[in-house]
């Protein structure tokens, strides 16, 4: 018995002993911040003061700082101290958060158009997405909006927004078509929960009235000219991000689940579901390629309204199609993209791209055999150029020309399509 003892607290001792020995972390300094707060980005970290110093953890550390819009790099140095204890230099190279948002364009009905906003993507140095934009397409629309991932703890956040938007849009009657005026005003309300470093869910509500008001084309007499409808949107949004950055190059898979459920009361709506899922994936192709690709999946109530919610358009799915060519109750669509570095300095990088985009619509009350049928697929493909600031946040003005590939009748043969950002 006496044995059994000594040889318990014999291996407790060495279990504690081996303990003690770990290197640890003696302090974590922030290098390279100057509008960032030093104190936000040490919450942050899973590395930490007096933590067992993990290399395993330090690249979830770097991980998690490089999908801030607040940081264009970040890399880490561990430097010996003394004994077992060891310093931690958390390297950052910061992004100019403070972006203003322009876009040109022509509507359905050639109006010239124009977005005008400004949005700071690190308010107060906490990661805090702060801004708004004023359009105008033929009638006014302004928007505010307001995301803070972590303004009550690591893990939890908020993110409110308001927006008045009004556009002359085409509703679809079979082969016919009228313009209404659409005008949406919105409040919405979400919480934020980081689950972890890969995982992330946005829930809440939005509470919206929807007009509509007749300006030309076919009548129904199933529709009527003029229209308001209040509605309640339950909203969730869940995303998986499995994705590495380095400057403008991307590496790894991505998925994106928005679902949501309307509540309405009226004569010319139920209540109805829509959902759709991006699946995202990236492939570094040798030092200055990178392969890019978004599936796009989705479907709502099936219901033979020209209401139907997915859009097909110029600056949502598929480049060169139009602008809101046409209308349905599911979507799939797939964006493939090679992407090539021509120019790279310390400030400006400038790609080229080849594009395919593929896609095929269920149309308002119709099967799923829609998807294959010919005249609901269109594919278009094209060729483009980005000019990339790596400073700036989202700072990537893009401008691709497509083609049609198959020859469908009423499709677009093609055109430019320009924008903000990479496309996916």
């Amino acid at each position: 018995m006496k044995i059994k003892v000594a040889s318990f607290l014999f291996f407790f001792f060495w279990l504690l002993n081996i303990h003690s020995q770990q290197n640890k972390i003696l302090d974590v300094k922030i290098v390279g911040v100057k509008k960032t707060k030093t104190t936000f980005i040490k919450n942050l970290l899973y590395s930490k003061k007096d933590a067992v110093l993990d290399s395993s953890i330090l690249e979830k550390d770097i991980t998690l700082l490089k999908r801030l819009p607040a940081i264009a790099h970040a890399y880490y140095q561990v430097f010996f101290s003394h004994d077992n204890l060891y310093n931690v230099s958390i390297q950052i190279e910061e992004n100019a958060t403070l972006l203003p948002e322009i876009n040109l364009w022509t509507t359905t009905n050639n109006v010239f158009s124009y977005k005008l906003g400004l949005y700071e993507y690190n308010f107060l140095g906490r990661n805090i997405i702060l801004g708004g934009f004023y359009q105008f397409n033929g009638f006014d629309t302004y928007a505010v909006n307001f995301r803070a991932p972590n303004l009550f703890s690591k893990k939890w956040g908020l993110a409110v927004n308001h927006q008045n938007w009004k556009s002359e849009e085409p509703l679809y009657f079979g082969n016919q078509s009228a313009n209404y005026v659409y005008n949406n005003i919105s409040f919405e309300l979400l919480a934020l929960h980081q689950i972890n470093l890969k995982n992330r869910i946005d829930f809440g509500v939005n509470l919206f009235k929807e007009k509509y008001q007749y300006l030309s084309g076919v009548t129904s007499t199933s529709i009527p000219q003029n229209l308001s409808l209040n509605k309640a949107l339950l909203k969730l949004v869940y995303t998986y991000d499995n994705l590495d950055y380095y400057y403008q190059y991307i590496n790894g898979f991505k998925s994106i689940l928005y679902a949501q459920y309307v509540l309405t009361e009226n004569d010319f709506q139920n209540d109805f579901y829509i959902f759709w899922n991006d699946f995202l994936y990236y492939k570094r192709i040798g030092e200055k390629g990178n392969w890019a690709n978004r599936l796009r999946a989705g479907l709502s109530s099936n219901e033979d309204t020209p209401f139907a919610p997915f859009a097909l358009d110029n600056n949502i799915n598929l480049r060169g199609v139009g602008i809101l060519v046409d209308r349905g109750t599911g979507s799939i669509v797939l964006n493939s993209e090679y992407r090539y570095t021509i120019y790279d300095k310390d400030w400006l990088a400038i790609q080229t791209n080849i594009f395919s985009d593929i896609g095929s619509w269920r149309n308002p009350g119709g099967s799923l055999n829609d998807f294959i049928k010919e005249e609901n697929i269109r594919i278009y493909s094209g060729f483009g150029l980005r000019f990339i600031s790596k400073k700036i946040y989202n700072a990537t003005f893009r401008i691709d020309y497509g083609f049609s590939v198959l020859n469908t009748k009423g499709n677009s043969k093609g055109g430019l399509v320009f924008g903000i950002g990479q496309y996916f």
